[in-house]
Protein backbone atom coordinates (compact mmCIF):
# COMPACT_ATOMS: atom_id res chain seq x y z
CA UNK A 1 0.00 0.00 0.00
CA UNK A 2 1.37 2.80 -0.92
CA UNK A 3 1.46 6.34 0.42
CA UNK A 4 1.52 9.74 -0.09
CA UNK A 5 1.83 12.97 2.63
CA UNK A 6 1.93 16.51 1.88
CA UNK A 7 3.56 18.36 4.91
CA UNK A 8 2.25 21.53 4.00
CA UNK A 9 4.77 23.66 5.53
CA UNK A 10 7.80 21.61 6.21
CA UNK A 11 9.71 21.66 9.09
CA UNK A 12 7.14 20.44 11.85
CA UNK A 13 4.63 19.34 9.12
CA UNK A 14 7.25 16.62 8.26
CA UNK A 15 7.55 15.26 11.37
CA UNK A 16 4.05 15.40 12.23
CA UNK A 17 3.77 13.45 9.07
CA UNK A 18 5.65 10.35 9.94
CA UNK A 19 3.70 10.47 13.58
CA UNK A 20 0.83 9.98 11.12
CA UNK A 21 1.83 7.50 9.32
CA UNK A 22 2.82 5.62 12.00
CA UNK A 23 -0.61 6.00 14.06
CA UNK A 24 -2.87 5.37 10.80
CA UNK A 25 -0.55 2.90 8.89
CA UNK A 26 2.08 1.54 11.39
CA UNK A 27 3.58 -1.76 10.45
CA UNK A 28 2.91 -1.29 6.92
CA UNK A 29 5.54 0.75 4.03
CA UNK A 30 6.44 3.89 5.38
CA UNK A 31 5.05 7.10 3.28
CA UNK A 32 6.37 9.49 1.20
CA UNK A 33 6.41 12.78 2.82
CA UNK A 34 6.94 15.37 0.39
CA UNK A 35 8.36 18.68 2.30
CA UNK A 36 10.16 21.58 2.25
CA UNK A 37 13.74 21.85 3.15
CA UNK A 38 12.91 25.17 4.92
CA UNK A 39 13.70 25.55 8.65
CA UNK A 40 13.34 29.21 8.84
CA UNK A 41 16.61 30.37 10.23
CA UNK A 42 16.34 28.24 13.35
CA UNK A 43 19.39 25.75 12.06
CA UNK A 44 19.73 27.64 8.19
CA UNK A 45 21.11 31.13 8.32
CA UNK A 46 19.83 31.39 4.49
CA UNK A 47 16.57 32.56 4.42
CA UNK A 48 13.90 31.18 2.55
CA UNK A 49 13.33 27.63 1.26
CA UNK A 50 16.11 25.33 -0.29
CA UNK A 51 16.21 23.59 -3.51
CA UNK A 52 18.34 20.34 -5.29
CA UNK A 53 20.75 23.20 -6.03
CA UNK A 54 21.61 23.26 -2.19
CA UNK A 55 22.23 19.47 -1.70
CA UNK A 56 24.76 17.19 -2.32
CA UNK A 57 23.49 13.51 -2.44
CA UNK A 58 20.13 13.46 -3.46
CA UNK A 59 18.21 10.94 -4.96
CA UNK A 60 15.87 11.26 -7.92
CA UNK A 61 12.85 9.73 -7.85
CA UNK A 62 11.35 11.74 -11.01
CA UNK A 63 12.46 13.78 -13.45
CA UNK A 64 11.64 17.20 -11.49
CA UNK A 65 11.60 15.60 -8.11
CA UNK A 66 14.87 14.39 -5.23
CA UNK A 67 14.56 12.38 -2.37
CA UNK A 68 16.91 13.65 1.00
CA UNK A 69 18.58 10.53 1.99
CA UNK A 70 20.23 9.82 5.23
CA UNK A 71 23.73 10.39 2.88
CA UNK A 72 22.68 13.65 1.80
CA UNK A 73 24.14 17.15 3.13
CA UNK A 74 23.50 21.09 2.62
CA UNK A 75 25.92 22.15 1.07
CA UNK A 76 27.60 25.39 3.27
CA UNK A 77 26.02 27.91 4.36
CA UNK A 78 22.90 26.25 3.75
CA UNK A 79 21.25 23.82 6.98
CA UNK A 80 18.48 21.28 6.70
CA UNK A 81 16.89 19.17 8.83
CA UNK A 82 15.90 16.97 6.25
CA UNK A 83 18.65 14.02 6.12
CA UNK A 84 19.23 13.84 9.65
CA UNK A 85 15.38 13.20 9.45
CA UNK A 86 16.06 10.57 6.46
CA UNK A 87 18.55 8.86 9.02
CA UNK A 88 16.34 8.62 11.93
CA UNK A 89 12.82 8.15 10.01
CA UNK A 90 11.47 5.18 7.83
CA UNK A 91 9.47 7.39 5.87
CA UNK A 92 11.23 8.60 2.71
CA UNK A 93 11.18 12.19 2.61
CA UNK A 94 11.14 13.86 -1.01
CA UNK A 95 12.00 17.64 -1.47
CA UNK A 96 9.34 20.14 -2.79
CA UNK A 97 10.81 22.76 -4.86
CA UNK A 98 9.31 25.81 -4.56
CA UNK A 99 11.40 28.07 -6.92
CA UNK A 100 9.26 27.37 -10.11
CA UNK A 101 6.35 28.64 -7.97
CA UNK A 102 2.66 26.59 -8.10
CA UNK A 103 3.08 25.70 -11.61
CA UNK A 104 5.97 24.11 -10.29
CA UNK A 105 4.52 22.03 -7.35
CA UNK A 106 1.57 20.91 -9.48
CA UNK A 107 4.58 19.18 -12.10
CA UNK A 108 6.41 17.54 -9.38
CA UNK A 109 3.13 15.91 -7.51
CA UNK A 110 1.51 14.71 -10.96
CA UNK A 111 5.01 12.73 -11.71
CA UNK A 112 4.87 11.43 -7.61
CA UNK A 113 1.66 10.16 -8.28
CA UNK A 114 2.15 8.98 -11.20
CA UNK A 115 5.30 6.99 -9.91
CA UNK A 116 4.21 5.44 -6.64
CA UNK A 117 0.56 5.22 -7.87
CA UNK A 118 -0.18 6.01 -4.05
CA UNK A 119 -3.39 4.65 -2.55
CA UNK A 120 -4.18 8.06 -0.76
CA UNK A 121 -2.61 11.30 -0.68
CA UNK A 122 -3.40 13.80 2.26
CA UNK A 123 -2.43 16.97 2.47
CA UNK A 124 -1.14 17.85 6.65
CA UNK A 125 -0.78 21.27 8.50
CA UNK A 126 0.00 21.54 11.92
CA UNK A 127 -2.11 24.15 13.71
CA UNK A 128 -4.36 25.39 10.66
CA UNK A 129 -3.39 28.28 9.31
CA UNK A 130 -3.44 26.91 5.94
CA UNK A 131 -7.43 27.78 6.52
CA UNK A 132 -6.48 31.41 7.02
CA UNK A 133 -8.27 33.76 4.17
CA UNK A 134 -4.71 35.90 4.06
CA UNK A 135 -5.66 39.37 5.83
CA UNK A 136 -5.62 38.08 9.53
CA UNK A 137 -3.26 40.07 11.46
CA UNK A 138 -1.83 37.20 13.52
CA UNK A 139 -0.41 35.11 10.46
CA UNK A 140 3.56 34.60 9.95
CA UNK A 141 3.99 32.31 7.45
CA UNK A 142 1.20 31.74 5.09
CA UNK A 143 3.37 31.50 1.91
CA UNK A 144 4.98 27.19 2.22
CA UNK A 145 0.91 26.29 3.20
CA UNK A 146 -1.00 28.64 0.35
CA UNK A 147 1.50 26.96 -2.03
CA UNK A 148 0.88 23.54 -0.97
CA UNK A 149 -2.95 24.03 -1.21
CA UNK A 150 -2.52 25.41 -4.49
CA UNK A 151 -0.96 22.49 -6.14
CA UNK A 152 -2.51 19.82 -3.99
CA UNK A 153 -6.03 21.29 -5.55
CA UNK A 154 -4.80 21.06 -9.32
CA UNK A 155 -4.01 17.84 -8.79
CA UNK A 156 -6.15 15.02 -10.98
CA UNK A 157 -6.18 13.00 -7.58
CA UNK A 158 -8.27 12.56 -4.27
CA UNK A 159 -6.54 14.91 -1.84
CA UNK A 160 -7.42 14.87 1.95
CA UNK A 161 -6.77 18.01 3.97
CA UNK A 162 -6.05 17.08 7.42
CA UNK A 163 -5.08 19.75 9.93
CA UNK A 164 -3.78 18.53 13.39
CA UNK A 165 -3.51 20.40 16.87
CA UNK A 166 -5.81 23.73 16.26
CA UNK A 167 -3.60 26.97 16.61
CA UNK A 168 -0.57 25.20 18.06
CA UNK A 169 0.99 27.58 15.39
CA UNK A 170 -0.67 30.48 16.95
CA UNK A 171 -1.53 31.65 14.07
CA UNK A 172 -5.47 31.72 13.75
CA UNK A 173 -7.26 31.37 16.87
CA UNK A 174 -9.10 27.90 17.53
CA UNK A 175 -12.53 29.80 17.83
CA UNK A 176 -11.46 30.94 14.18
CA UNK A 177 -11.35 27.60 13.07
CA UNK A 178 -14.09 26.12 14.59
CA UNK A 179 -16.38 26.23 11.88
CA UNK A 180 -13.51 25.32 9.17
CA UNK A 181 -13.16 22.18 10.62
CA UNK A 182 -14.56 18.67 9.84
CA UNK A 183 -14.98 15.45 11.81
CA UNK A 184 -12.31 14.34 13.33
CA UNK A 185 -10.14 12.12 12.00
CA UNK A 186 -7.55 10.61 14.85
CA UNK A 187 -6.58 11.43 18.29
CA UNK A 188 -2.67 11.11 18.91
CA UNK A 189 -1.99 9.53 21.67
CA UNK A 190 1.66 9.29 23.44
CA UNK A 191 1.91 5.46 22.08
CA UNK A 192 1.74 7.51 18.26
CA UNK A 193 4.79 9.95 19.51
CA UNK A 194 7.09 7.11 20.12
CA UNK A 195 8.65 6.54 16.63
CA UNK A 196 9.59 10.14 15.98
CA UNK A 197 10.47 10.22 20.28
CA UNK A 198 14.04 10.76 19.68
CA UNK A 199 13.49 13.25 16.95
CA UNK A 200 12.08 15.45 18.78
CA UNK A 201 14.56 15.60 21.13
CA UNK A 202 16.79 18.02 18.43
CA UNK A 203 14.40 19.11 16.14
CA UNK A 204 13.50 22.65 16.48
CA UNK A 205 10.01 22.74 15.20
CA UNK A 206 7.84 24.43 18.45
CA UNK A 207 4.45 23.24 17.07
CA UNK A 208 5.45 19.42 16.62
CA UNK A 209 7.07 19.64 20.01
CA UNK A 210 3.42 20.90 21.62
CA UNK A 211 1.48 18.42 19.41
CA UNK A 212 3.42 15.92 20.90
CA UNK A 213 3.42 17.07 24.55
CA UNK A 214 -0.45 17.48 24.31
CA UNK A 215 -0.67 13.99 22.85
CA UNK A 216 1.31 13.00 25.92
CA UNK A 217 -1.04 14.58 28.80
CA UNK A 218 0.86 17.95 28.98
CA UNK A 219 -1.97 20.34 29.40
CA UNK A 220 -1.82 24.11 30.06
CA UNK A 221 -0.21 27.23 28.37
CA UNK A 222 3.19 27.53 26.77
CA UNK A 223 4.98 30.51 25.73
CA UNK A 224 6.77 30.10 22.33
CA UNK A 225 8.98 32.53 19.77
CA UNK A 226 10.65 35.21 20.58
CA UNK A 227 7.66 37.38 21.01
CA UNK A 228 6.38 35.17 23.67
CA UNK A 229 3.49 34.53 22.64
CA UNK A 230 1.35 31.89 24.71
CA UNK A 231 -0.79 28.75 22.97
CA UNK A 232 -2.91 26.69 25.41
CA UNK A 233 -2.09 23.12 25.65
CA UNK A 234 -5.75 21.43 25.67
CA UNK A 235 -7.70 18.32 24.77
CA UNK A 236 -7.85 19.42 21.27
CA UNK A 237 -4.12 19.82 21.32
CA UNK A 238 -3.65 16.12 19.75
CA UNK A 239 -6.62 15.85 17.39
CA UNK A 240 -6.56 15.55 14.06
CA UNK A 241 -9.51 16.89 11.83
CA UNK A 242 -10.44 16.54 8.14
CA UNK A 243 -10.82 19.69 6.48
CA UNK A 244 -12.59 20.61 3.16
CA UNK A 245 -10.13 20.97 0.39
CA UNK A 246 -11.70 22.84 -2.41
CA UNK A 247 -13.48 25.34 0.67
CA UNK A 248 -9.84 26.02 1.61
CA UNK A 249 -8.58 27.23 -1.45
CA UNK A 250 -11.55 29.48 -2.02
CA UNK A 251 -10.96 31.01 1.15
CA UNK A 252 -7.08 31.23 1.08
CA UNK A 253 -6.53 34.51 -0.92
CA UNK A 254 -3.10 33.80 -1.63
CA UNK A 255 -3.70 30.33 -2.54
CA UNK A 256 -6.08 31.36 -5.25
CA UNK A 257 -3.52 34.44 -6.08
CA UNK A 258 -0.53 31.84 -7.08
CA UNK A 259 -2.33 29.05 -8.63
CA UNK A 260 -0.52 30.03 -11.82
CA UNK A 261 2.86 31.57 -10.94
CA UNK A 262 6.32 29.81 -12.50
CA UNK A 263 8.71 31.25 -10.16
CA UNK A 264 9.26 32.23 -5.76
CA UNK A 265 9.73 35.64 -6.57
CA UNK A 266 6.00 36.09 -8.14
CA UNK A 267 4.40 34.25 -5.03
CA UNK A 268 6.70 36.91 -2.43
CA UNK A 269 4.90 39.20 -4.77
CA UNK A 270 1.35 38.08 -4.32
CA UNK A 271 2.21 37.69 -0.63
CA UNK A 272 2.95 41.07 -0.05
CA UNK A 273 -0.23 42.18 -1.87
CA UNK A 274 -2.54 40.04 -0.22
CA UNK A 275 -0.98 39.47 3.17
CA UNK A 276 0.61 42.46 3.65
CA UNK A 277 4.59 41.02 3.94
CA UNK A 278 6.93 38.35 2.53
CA UNK A 279 8.21 35.94 5.06
CA UNK A 280 11.33 35.74 3.55
CA UNK A 281 11.64 39.28 3.92
CA UNK A 282 11.05 38.71 7.40
CA UNK A 283 13.80 36.26 7.26
CA UNK A 284 16.15 38.26 5.43
CA UNK A 285 15.81 41.03 7.24
CA UNK A 286 16.35 39.00 10.63
CA UNK A 287 19.36 37.26 9.07
CA UNK A 288 20.76 40.40 8.66
CA UNK A 289 20.20 41.16 12.22
CA UNK A 290 21.54 37.91 13.75
CA UNK A 291 24.32 37.00 11.47
CA UNK A 292 26.12 39.98 13.44
CA UNK A 293 25.53 38.43 17.21
CA UNK A 294 28.50 36.22 18.10
CA UNK A 295 27.88 33.05 19.96
CA UNK A 296 29.24 33.52 23.51
CA UNK A 297 30.10 30.63 26.11
CA UNK A 298 27.23 29.56 28.28
CA UNK A 299 27.97 30.35 32.08
CA UNK A 300 25.74 27.39 33.96
CA UNK A 301 25.50 30.43 36.70
CA UNK A 302 24.46 33.22 34.82
CA UNK A 303 21.61 31.07 33.24
CA UNK A 304 20.60 29.52 36.26
CA UNK A 305 19.99 33.12 37.52
CA UNK A 306 18.31 33.91 34.14
CA UNK A 307 16.54 31.07 33.63
CA UNK A 308 14.93 31.93 37.49
CA UNK A 309 14.11 35.79 36.54
CA UNK A 310 12.30 33.94 33.51
CA UNK A 311 10.60 31.58 35.06
CA UNK A 312 9.05 34.14 37.91
CA UNK A 313 8.32 36.58 34.88
CA UNK A 314 6.01 33.55 33.18
CA UNK A 315 4.08 32.45 36.06
CA UNK A 316 3.32 35.90 36.62
CA UNK A 317 1.62 35.37 32.99
CA UNK A 318 0.04 32.24 34.01
CA UNK A 319 2.44 30.40 31.83
CA UNK A 320 3.56 26.57 33.19
CA UNK A 321 5.54 25.42 29.81
CA UNK A 322 7.68 27.06 27.19
CA UNK A 323 10.00 25.78 24.70
CA UNK A 324 13.40 25.70 24.33
CA UNK A 325 13.64 27.77 21.21
CA UNK A 326 11.87 30.32 23.20
CA UNK A 327 14.58 30.43 26.34
CA UNK A 328 17.04 30.42 23.59
CA UNK A 329 15.74 33.51 22.30
CA UNK A 330 14.46 34.92 25.18
CA UNK A 331 18.37 34.80 26.77
CA UNK A 332 19.88 36.74 23.88
CA UNK A 333 21.55 33.77 22.72
CA UNK A 334 21.97 32.67 18.74
CA UNK A 335 19.91 29.78 17.34
CA UNK A 336 22.92 27.54 17.30
CA UNK A 337 23.15 27.59 21.15
CA UNK A 338 19.62 26.23 21.39
CA UNK A 339 20.84 22.40 21.86
CA UNK A 340 23.52 23.73 23.92
CA UNK A 341 21.63 25.42 26.22
CA UNK A 342 18.92 22.81 26.62
CA UNK A 343 21.49 20.29 27.44
CA UNK A 344 23.02 22.45 30.28
CA UNK A 345 18.84 22.87 31.56
CA UNK A 346 18.06 19.18 31.50
CA UNK A 347 21.54 18.30 33.26
CA UNK A 348 21.04 21.42 36.07
CA UNK A 349 17.17 20.84 36.57
CA UNK A 350 16.15 17.30 34.47
CA UNK A 351 13.17 17.13 36.77
CA UNK A 352 11.55 20.37 34.81
CA UNK A 353 11.65 18.03 31.41
CA UNK A 354 8.14 17.81 30.05
CA UNK A 355 9.69 16.13 26.60
CA UNK A 356 9.79 17.64 24.40
CA UNK A 357 8.69 20.61 26.34
CA UNK A 358 10.17 23.19 29.60
CA UNK A 359 7.83 22.53 32.50
CA UNK A 360 7.51 26.27 34.58
CA UNK A 361 6.43 24.88 38.05
CA UNK A 362 3.92 26.93 40.44
CA UNK A 363 5.59 29.09 42.89
CA UNK A 364 6.61 27.85 46.43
Amino acid sequence: MARLIVAAGGGGDAVAAAMLDAALYGGETPAVVFTYAWDRLLVDPVPGPRGPANFTGLRPLTRSVRAVPAGAAPIAPAGSTLPRLAAELPQTFALIDPHHGAEGIIRQLEELVQHLEPDTVDLLDVGGDILAHGDEPTLRSPLADALSLAACCELNFPVRLLVAGPNLDGELPADALRDRLGPVALTFTAEHVRPVGPVLEWHPSEAAAMLAATARGARGLCEVRDAGLPIPLTDEGPTVYEADLDAALDRNQLAGAILATENLHEVEQRSREICGFSEIDDEREKAGRCGSRPARQLDPEAVGRRLDEFEAEARGRGITHTTFRRLTEAFGLSGNQRQDLRSLLLSSRPEQYRAPLWHIPSGA
